[in-house]
């Protein structure tokens, strides 16, 4: 979806092409560090649809409609019927509630700046 690339992995990443060797450790800082604060930390807006006069229908994001992913499944009715079995929402609110959401910023970004100096370090040999 390209408004996720455009709006969080262009940010986290840039455009310049990173090699399939760095795969993994890329991977790793996704579900260690990008995919709990996305998911708990980063607030979003999320939208109210109504119907116009002309019976088009629209979409509005007022700021009463922020909130993060998690608070918003939270929200919605029944929702312990989307979460796998072994998943509970005692078990996600820890780690929704493990850190601030200013530290869980201050760690992605420490993680990524590792993240890359690793990345760009040469390699034994390399011109």
């Amino acid at each position: 979806m390209e408004s996720k690339n455009g709006s969080v992995i262009r940010k986290q990443f840039g455009y310049v092409h990173i090699p399939q060797k760095h795969a993994r450790r890329i991977n790793q800082y996704c579900l260690e560090h990008l995919n709990p604060y996305l998911n708990f930390h980063r607030p979003c807006y999320f939208p109210e649809i109504y119907t116009d006069k002309k019976g088009k229908q629209k979409k509005r994001y007022p700021y009463s409609s922020i909130s993060t992913p998690y608070e918003k499944l939270k929200s919605l009715l029944d929702a312990s019927s989307y979460l796998k079995e072994e998943v509970t929402f005692n078990l996600l609110d820890e780690l929704a509630t493990a850190m601030s959401d200013n530290l869980a910023a201050k760690r992605m970004n420490q993680a990524r700046e590792k993240l890359f100096r690793t990345i760009s370090k040469r390699e034994p040999g390399a011109a």
